[in-house]
């Protein structure tokens, strides 16, 4: 990982296309613009990793569906003939 250090006002350029700015410092929170192409996907982290665990959760049965689906099978296996 690359560590700058930049003041209010001073920018690094990522690429041929992509300027971050510093705008503001505030206590511990600083205040970022971002000059990027319309084509470039900027999201905050903590959203990626959001997003990410939420796909994972739903692309995995939890416990009590997977009972449910194994009740309904045992049910669907046993049923008299001609039903």
């Amino acid at each position: 990982m690359l560590v700058l250090s930049r003041r209010v006002g001073e920018s690094v350029v990522i690429g041929d296309d992509v300027t971050l700015t510093v705008l503001e410092v505030r206590g511990d929170v600083v205040r970022i613009g971002i000059d990027a192409p319309r084509s470039v996907r900027i999201n905050r982290a903590e959203l990626v990793q959001e997003v990410a665990e939420a796909n994972a959760d739903a692309a995995s049965p939890s416990p009590a569906a997977v009972a449910s689906l194994t009740s309904l099978a045992e049910a669907l296996k046993n049923r008299p003939a001609g039903s």
